[in-house]
């Protein structure tokens, strides 16, 4: 594969582990596909360090640690 092909499946990760968030944080809805950033965040940052692209890395980065950031803005707003 050439890096082009990298960056398209890294940059598909992302926007995956984005939308996998919609139903819990927009829709206020349960639901346990969230748990899907956390392997879809490695993946895409995997891909992304193999097509070089650094700002592809630190997206798949904050989205696999989405869950804890979101945790810590929910802790700060309800307290």
């Amino acid at each position: 594969m050439n890096k082009k092909n990298y960056q398209i499946l890294s940059s598909l990760c992302l926007v995956v582990a984005v939308i996998v968030w919609i139903p819990n944080v927009v829709f206020k809805i349960a639901s346990t596909f969230w748990l899907a950033t956390f392997v879809l965040g490695i993946i895409g940052t995997v891909f992304a360090a193999l097509g070089r692209n650094y700002l592809l890395m630190i997206g798949n980065i904050i989205m696999f640690f989405s869950f804890f950031i979101l945790m810590a803005i929910g802790y700060h707003m309800n307290s």
